[in-house]
């Protein structure tokens, strides 16, 4: 027997990923006919159990034959080429290893559900001549023979029309639009079709819009852009990692958008990362002026099934060069990836927290561009301190400044307001301060826009009995109930929990239901009663649930529809907005005061960038920034733009007290529905952490801020490793713990996750 025949008579074999949280691969037998055209990262149907049936992903094709068990057949094969590259198989185990969690979380995560099922492509029924019909004689004789048939022939002349037919067509037409432009019935269009001058077909149709678009030329930089835009090369020569700081309005998009240019014309692709959706809608108009129907949008407001026909698109000879997404972008399939740019670097947004995986979408771009050869430009107002002790102290990035705004226009002026003096004096108008009220009112007479920043949605944060201090709470969740005066819900911000408003209080009967705190919706009232000329709108999560929202109120903003914008963090994320003159920040204390080594960094931040919305063309703008806490060193820092005044301090901080950039921390949560086993295994684990990483790197037992959530319970335990240390080798102990914890009868129903690299 040749070796050519034994190895055609060897069986095949395939580890699959299943879309589960599990980590295994499972091994599927492969009959001989498919064993020939199935390939790594195709699509499989394989059974699962006794009655179930999942699309998988074929990770490794082999000859080993398993032990111990009867080995399954594969069902069926999808399609014949790889829906998932090499690159991305190796970026997702990258991420289950790193992000501790299972394969098929990352599969679930990365795939649109579209694709583990057997996807349905878009079709349309459209309408063509018959073969009898397509010459220009017998259509004329056909013409003639209708002439007492008036509607036939109208109709029959509406789709020469549509189809061009006699200008070098037949361009595709649907029925639809054939019977909506002829103004026919469908009894008329049967007629033609029964008489064979017209038949039907299926066409496939895109769901994604018509790519065609007008380009314009590129604007030329100004001289500090281009001096940054060389910066930039030279860094990309010897690093692949550059970090651009750039205070707001420097025109940071104007360079994204050359380099961009210079990398689709090396025959490269290129992601742009953007951490909210609402960002999407101002930088997709900039974009598609300049690489029309190169550029693709990918993000979770589109369908299921948009997002399969973007996949399957960048699988496709003909890819969008440029992908503008939020966070799950990072998971398309790209052939010859370039270029990353993560806009806003520093954004919280970019972390996804629940379900598995719990990825940073910033560091997980800056793997996928490793893998794939790319460079990676990180570019923000307000660096991240890790970022920025990476450009400055590690020397893992390159660092570019760029410190002058575009037509070298001024930072805005910004007045802090010591509102708690104010109070005390009762000089307060609700929530504005006399000179706020006073800025505004000149800003709406000079035909000025406005935003304010309220960094919490509702009406009130809370609803308290005056009488017994009684404050109703989630039953599913350990939190209070926020009040949302437009629905008169209370409602629970974790869960979704709601209830409507009681009459009296249940615990001592009275009537004397107070709000306390303020949030966006309650700015909406109060604005409303003393501006009540002004066009006001609300930006938060509860009025931008759906695309069309996000993309509505910003365009009615930028035309000026719209007088004051009130919003949350959303406000404050690149936004770019021409007639802003003045930005009121309304409590800066909600910002400050929050148990989180982050919370001063963050609220930095969020002051620095919803205070550059303002005075970004023309006059210089103007910021209230109202706060209890005048002498804080960070209302100073704001005032003065002192970002590395802020971060000197807060990297003197975390290296005192062990955090980040310093050390890399891993949360270890524990979940369940019985609050005494849930605290004794987080007591148990501790305490088995403590012997093996030692005393000082363990903080826990500990409850989190909100320690119930849809009715479990939750404990946790922070984990911190030094940055010279093996963070695999801290991985593979703590996943050694969790087995044989889990071996423990008591323990077996416990909900055990990690978040690595927490925000």
């Amino acid at each position: 027997m040749s070796v050519t025949l034994f190895l055609s008579e060897q069986m095949t074999y395939i580890d699959v990923i299943l879309p589960l949280p599990l980590k295994a691969t499972f091994t599927y037998a492969v009959h001989e006919e498919m064993a020939q055209r199935v390939k790594r990262g195709c699509r499989v149907v394989v059974p699962f159990g006794k009655t179930k049936h999942y699309t998988a992903i074929v990770d490794r094709i082999h000859h080993e034959t398993p032990e111990g068990y009867e080995v399954k057949y594969v069902f069926a094969l999808l399609e014949e080429q790889p829906a998932v590259l090499p690159g991305q198989l190796k970026l997702w185990d990258w991420m289950a290893d790193y992000y501790m969690c299972a394969r098929g979380d990352v599969y679930n995560a990365a795939v649109p559900a579209g694709l583990k099922l057997d996807f349905k492509p878009k079709v349309e029924t459209h309408v063509r001549l018959t073969e009898a019909y397509r010459t220009e004689e017998a259509l004329q004789g056909l013409l003639d023979a209708m002439k007492r048939a008036v509607k036939q022939q109208e109709l029959l002349l509406t789709y020469l029309h549509l189809s061009a037919f006699f200008e070098g067509g037949p361009r595709e037409v649907s029925k639809q639009d054939l019977l909506t432009h002829g103004h026919a019935s469908a009894e008329v269009f049967n007629a033609l079709v029964k008489r064979g001058v017209l038949e039907t077909y299926f066409f496939v149709v895109s769901r994604l819009g018509d790519e065609s678009s007008q380009v314009r030329e590129l604007k030329p930089l100004n001289v500090h852009q281009q001096k940054a835009l060389d910066e930039i090369h030279q860094c990309f020569e010897n690093q692949s990692v550059c970090l651009l700081y750039g205070v707001t309005s420097s025109g940071k998009t104007e360079i994204y958008t050359h380099l961009i240019e210079e990398t689709i014309q090396q025959g490269k692709q290129v992601l742009y990362l953007l951490p909210e959706i609402a960002l999407t809608t101002q930088i997709t108009e900039r974009l598609k002026r300049v690489f029309g129907g190169k550029l693709g949008i990918y993000h979770s407001k589109f369908s299921d099934a948009e997002r399969v026909e973007i996949w399957n698109k960048q699988l496709s000879d003909e890819p969008y060069q440029i992908i503008l997404g939020a966070r799950s972008s990072v998971f398309l399939p790209y052939q010859q990836l370039g270029l990353v740019i993560v806009d806003e670097e520093h954004e919280s947004s970019y972390k996804q927290q629940d379900p598995a995986p719990r990825y940073h979408a910033r560091n997980t771009a800056l793997m996928l561009a490793a893998i794939g050869g790319a460079k990676t430009l990180l570019g923000t107002a307000t660096p991240s301190v890790e970022s920025w002790y990476n450009a400055t102290e590690a020397g893992k990035y390159g660092l570019v400044e760029l410190k002058e705004r575009y037509q070298e226009i001024q930072l805005p002026e910004i007045l802090p307001v010591d509102i708690k003096e104010l109070r005390r004096k009762k000089m307060m108008h609700g929530h504005f301060s006399p000179i706020l009220k006073e800025k505004m009112e000149e800003a709406l007479h000079r035909g000025e826009q406005i935003i304010l920043f309220q960094n919490r949605r509702g009406f009130a944060p809370l609803v308290e009995c005056h009488d017994c201090g009684w404050v109703p709470r989630c039953v599913h969740c350990d939190v209070s109930l926020t009040y949302h005066k437009y629905t008169h819900q209370l409602v629970c911000h974790y869960c979704g929990y709601s209830v409507t408003v009681p009459q009296v209080c249940p615990e001592c009967g009275s009537r004397d239901l107070r709000d306390r705190g303020f949030g966006t919706e309650k700015v909406e009232d109060e604005i409303k009663e003393m501006f009540p000329q002004a066009r006001v709108a609300r930006m938060d999560l509860d009025t931008t649930r759906s695309k069309t929202a996000y993309e509505k109120m910003i365009r009615d903003f930028e035309r000026q529809r719209t007088d004051i914008l009130i919003g949350t963090q959303m406000v404050s994320k690149g936004l770019d907005f021409d007639h802003v003159r003045l930005v009121g920040i309304l409590n800066a204390d909600t910002m400050l005061n929050y148990p989180d080594f982050r919370a001063y960094e963050r609220a930095y931040q969020l002051m620095a960038q919803v205070a550059g919305r303002a005075g970004r063309k023309g006059e210089r703008g103007m910021v209230i920034l109202q706060t209890g806490h005048v002498d804080y060193p960070i209302i100073r820092q704001v005032m003065n733009n002192d970002f590395e005044a802020m971060v000197r301090t807060q990297l003197a901080e975390r290296q005192m007290c062990h955090f980040p950039p310093f050390y890399r921390l891993v949360y270890i949560y524990i979940k369940h529905r019985d609050r005494e086993l849930a605290e004794n295994m987080t007591a148990v684990l501790a305490a088995q952490l403590v012997k093996v990483f030692g005393q000082e790197r363990v903080n826990g037992p500990m409850q989190p801020a909100v320690s119930r959530v849809h009715s479990l319970h939750i404990g946790m335990i922070m984990l911190k490793i030094e940055n010279n240390a093996s963070m695999a080798q801290a991985r593979q102990l703590l996943l050694q713990m969790q087995q044989q914890m889990l071996q423990d009868a008591r323990f077996k129903t416990l909900q055990l996750y990690y978040d690595v690299d927490p925000v």
